[in-house]
């Protein structure tokens, strides 16, 4: 045998070795512990004096105390752990453990006189075993924490001010506490609770949020504030981010309460306020049980998996634990990257990473025939607007021809439901790729009216993706890192924006509530001037709008529009299930009619030119206002 083969052998063997050994020291510091208990509680129980001795033989009864709590130490994980990391959840363990182990020693002395041990003794033996053992797990989190740290960092410390006392708050401040090798130091709360004002946690005062921060700053030589609370509106961070900013502290936040509760990030996962935090709406508040019940336990299928969309709707769809989620993408640099994150989030017994277009046929409905998806999410597409103006044979073939050749499939297979990521371009284009994505709603709602279909056909329109790849924001920040200038099309454009989260939610909502044939959009709240947040860019990178870094107007791209719409002419607007989602309602075209254009675009998609293409778009889409080239 060869010394490459013998190596993992080698690592086996030296590991249960280790595992052996370190049980050895386990077991003997912890019968140590016990044999003590047992000592102090009889000398406690007798006023330290060996006169009952004749009664009560120690010597004999220790062998089976040692065994009995060992067994009930090792039931309950106090093998297993690291030692020196103590928390609450051992504490209980500790305490059942003991418990147990004190009714088996009564049951037992009980029924065998000759082991009997006196009930006084076994009441103090219960209490000082829980007080030694949590004593000894504490003592080692202490060392830990104290005495094998670098004696260095508490000089070059910063001191912080962590504004929020509630759980994250808290979670961040004792994390911090516990790991001073960051280099952080919590010296403050600050809280809008009138409550807690005045009050302590982890020995931090809790001061109020709202009072003058320059004094409180300067009286504690606070370095850095951290936003510490979950949910936070975008509003409040802007508000608390310029208080700090103008008495020169810099501001950090934890990570989002979304990447917390998914495990992607701790709360010592610091980073620093982004645009997507002050744009950031206040969070819909989903019915999850609705979604649990539609995904937990099923085959999912994620199409455009590699996408900004479609990444956040494998991570969310994979927290809802399926049976299986198949990640299709054309692109298969972004399907590793997505395939990598989810085995990295301990996801890879149930992901299925698959290369594949949505535009060839027989590849999907090998894919859908082979894994038998219970539900597709549809977010593969074409989006970049001023491209998709020049090459709409390319919009038409992946956004339109995609759209009804995946949904064909479903159809026909039958898939129990099939969602369709669709944008509020969709409504009243202006540009090929928003007249393409209303194509694709309509091709669902025809394919809703397939004879013998039975797939549930829905689509969910939202606006633009805070920090999405083709957002503006990665444009903002490459442009303010290389000095300037910002452009801007236009001073009145305006958008309507939400985050990369909120938006799967809304696509999951939407699935869970949706029957068949619906086109359903989120209250979107008021848009934003798309040169209001350069502005805030350039001001949370730490310059001055106009005067530091200078923004130019540049004009509108071709197939742009000022402002977005909720609705087109044709369409009326209800209320769903949900207080946040809204329906349309309009005239379906029959499965026929879509079919028979589809075809036409088939044929004639790379024979015809831009110009002709825009005209064939609008027999269709009458509401579409085509930009023509001369």
């Amino acid at each position: 045998m060869d010394s490459d083969s013998q190596k993992p052998g080698t690592a086996r063997s030296g590991l249960s070795g280790f595992i052996s050994f370190r049980a050895m020291i386990i077991t003997a510091v912890y019968t140590v512990i016990i044999s003590l208990s047992l000592v102090l509680a009889y000398l406690l129980r007798f006023d330290f004096t060996f006169s009952h001795l004749d009664n009560f033989d120690i010597l004999s009864v220790l062998p089976y105390v040692i065994l009995i709590k060992l067994a009930f130490l090792a039931a309950f994980g106090q093998y297993k752990g690291l030692l020196s990391f103590f928390h609450i959840p051992d504490i209980i363990k500790i305490f059942w453990a003991m418990t147990l182990s004190a009714a088996v020693i009564m049951v037992a002395s009980q029924l065998e006189r000759h082991t009997f041990v006196p009930r006084g003794v076994i009441l103090g033996d219960y209490i000082i075993s829980i007080i030694i053992f949590s004593l000894l797990r504490l003592g080692m989190r202490v060392y830990r924490e104290r005495m094998m740290q670098d004696s260095d960092t508490g000089k070059h410390a910063k001191r912080v001010v962590i504004i929020g006392a509630g759980d994250i708050g808290t979670s961040l401040a004792a994390d911090l506490l516990a790991r001073k090798n960051l280099g952080i130091i919590p010296v403050l709360f600050l809280d809008d609770d009138p409550k807690k004002w005045g009050r302590q946690i982890l020995g931090l005062e809790v001061l109020p949020l709202e009072s003058n921060i320059e004094t409180i700053v300067h009286g504690k030589n606070i370095d850095r504030a951290i936003i510490a609370i979950a949910n936070v509106p975008g509003t409040k961070i802007a508000k608390i981010t310029t208080a700090f900013r103008k008495i020169g502290i810099e501001t950090s936040i934890v990570p989002s309460y979304h990447d917390l509760a998914s495990g992607r990030a701790r709360v010592s996962n610091l980073r620093e306020i982004d645009i997507e935090d002050i744009l950031g709406r206040d969070p819909i508040k989903l019915d999850s049980n609705a979604i649990d019940k539609m995904l937990l336990g099923k085959t999912v299928m994620v199409t455009g998996a590699g996408g900004s969309i479609g990444r956040e709707l494998c991570r969310q769809v994979a927290s809802k634990s399926p049976a299986l989620l198949v990640m299709v993408e054309q692109s298969e640099v972004q399907l590793f990257q997505i395939e990598q994150e989810m085995i990295e989030c301990e996801y890879g017994s149930i992901i299925k990473p698959l290369v594949g277009s949505v535009g060839d046929e027989k590849r999907m409905d090998n894919i859908v025939r082979r894994y038998e998806p219970d539900i597709i999410f549809h977010a593969a597409a074409h989006k970049h607007v001023p491209m998709m103006e020049s090459q709409p044979s390319e919009a038409l073939k992946n956004n339109t021809l995609g759209t009804w050749t995946l949904a064909s499939v479903a159809s026909r297979n039958r898939v129990k439901k099939f969602v369709l990521i669709s944008t509020d371009k969709a409504i009243n284009p202006t540009n090929v790729m928003g007249a393409s994505k209303r194509l694709a709603e309509k091709v669902i709602q025809a394919m809703q009216r397939r004879p013998e279909n039975t797939t549930q056909f829905v689509a969910v329109r939202f606006g633009n993706v805070l920090g999405s790849s083709g957002s503006v924001i990665p444009t903002f920040k490459r442009q303010i890192a290389n000095g300037g200038p910002v452009t801007v099309t236009h001073p009145e454009v305006t958008r309507y924006f939400m985050t990369i989260p909120e938006a799967v939610g809304l696509v999951l909502q939407c699935g869970a509530q949706a029957h068949g044939g619906e086109i359903f959009v989120l209250d979107m709240g008021k848009p934003v001037k798309i040169i209001d947040l350069a502005r805030q860019m350039i001001r949370l990178s730490g310059f001055n709008p106009d005067t530091d870094m200078p923004i130019k107007i540049i004009g509108l791209r071709p197939g742009e529009k000022l402002y977005e719409e909720l609705q087109h002419k044709n369409e009326s607007l209800v209320k769903t299930a949900h207080p946040r989602i809204f329906g349309f309602v309009s005239d379906p075209p029959t499965f026929e009619e879509m079919k028979k254009f589809t075809d036409t675009i088939r044929s004639s998609a790379d024979k015809k030119s831009v110009n002709e293409l825009k005209k064939l778009i609008s027999t269709a889409v009458p509401e579409y206002k085509p930009q023509f080239y001369d």
